[in-house]
């Protein structure tokens, strides 16, 4: 349930209820907006059933929330979470471009990918050291190797890098080179990689399951957020469904249902979701029109010979277009790029 203080309601009564909470076993979680204050508890309220308290000073009503979801629902913390990576900040005022290689391959195709999109106003660099594949046989990534060529890419150009984990070992490379981590949708509900992702602090990127609800998307950042990090960023990238014209299906509804649902920055990854470059940027901007807070797009300095989805990636003339097309939309939906 959540308690609704009265507006300017003072310190003391919140910490009254706050106390109160905590001396009966539950935790409070104090979400404090610009005139009310809402204190989220967490535990089983029967706890409390002995308090009344809507009695309480400056308490205003309490609410009931049904979702299991607590710490990533709005109505807990009903300010939009602004998430920082590196100099870059996601759920604000810019559309954030994340662009780069599917997989970093080697050296040079990393750092003429990270100039490449910083010329033409991509934000983030992306790129994949570790890289869980459908078939044992594919390109498994450069794991400690690649992440060294992406710590080396953002000092070069001044690009915040993220890059997936797939198990603590990764978690715990990746530490030492990158600025957020990626929880790929093969690993959405590995609970235990979530939970450790968790732990570390950083800024995560949690990508939808292939066939996960957004009740089930939303349980998943809630381990990270309960890990106590409650920098998540969600990533919509298309999910399982009968059609076979694209890799995927793009939830472009995903987008105000996560606006609705929870304060947590959301962005699309439409180059997983198409599986088809000619696709990408049509995609692309359907979700900024829909409200996403940025993009994830991939591209490569030579998509046929990509080592990992070439048909997706976009070249760096076609990235060049894709972005010049988005920037009017962008500011009529009064953002900037």
């Amino acid at each position: 349930m959540i308690i609704v203080m009265k507006p300017k309601a003072r310190q003391e009564s919140i910490e009254r209820i706050k106390n109160l909470i905590e001396e009966n076993g539950l935790q409070a979680h104090i979400s404090a907006g610009h005139e009310v204050t809402i204190i989220g508890v967490i535990g089983d309220k029967a706890r409390l059933k002995e308090h009344n308290l809507a009695i309480y000073d400056e308490v205003d009503k309490i609410v009931d929330v049904t979702e299991s979801y607590k710490l990533a629902n709005k109505k807990f913390h009903p300010e939009p979470t602004i998430v920082k990576v590196g100099n870059v900040t996601i759920g604000g005022g810019t559309a954030v471009i994340m662009a780069g290689p599917c997989a970093v391959e080697n050296r040079d195709q990393l750092l003429t990918t990270a100039l490449e999109i910083k010329k033409y106003g991509a934000h983030i660099l992306r790129g994949g050291a570790y890289k869980p594949r459908t078939s044992p046989y594919s390109f498994q990534g450069l794991e400690e190797e690649g992440l060294s060529y992406m710590k080396e890419a953002r000092e070069i150009t001044g690009l915040p890098v993220v890059c997936e984990v797939t198990s603590l070992e990764a978690i715990e490379s990746a530490v030492k080179y990158v600025d957020m981590l990626q929880i790929g949708a093969r690993n959405m509900q590995n609970f235990y990689l979530l939970k450790e992702a968790g732990k570390t602090g950083m800024p995560v990127l949690l990508k939808r399951g292939l066939s996960a609800t957004i009740d089930e998307w939303l349980n998943a950042a809630e381990y990270i957020i309960a890990a106590g990090n409650p920098n998540v960023v969600l990533c919509e990238r298309g999910i399982r469904t009968f059609e076979t014209a694209t890799r995927n299906t793009l939830d472009i509804s995903a987008v105000p249902v996560i606006r609705e649902k929870s304060h947590l920055p959301i962005i699309v990854d439409p180059s997983h979701a198409a599986g088809v470059r000619a696709y990408v940027k049509s995609l692309s901007m359907a979700a900024i029109a829909a409200g996403a807070d940025g993009l994830m797009i991939e591209t490569h300095p030579d998509p046929s010979k990509a080592l990992s989805d070439g048909p997706q990636s976009l070249s760096f003339d076609q990235f060049e277009d894709m972005m010049a097309a988005l920037k009017p939309l962008v500011e009529l939906m009064g953002k900037k790029m």
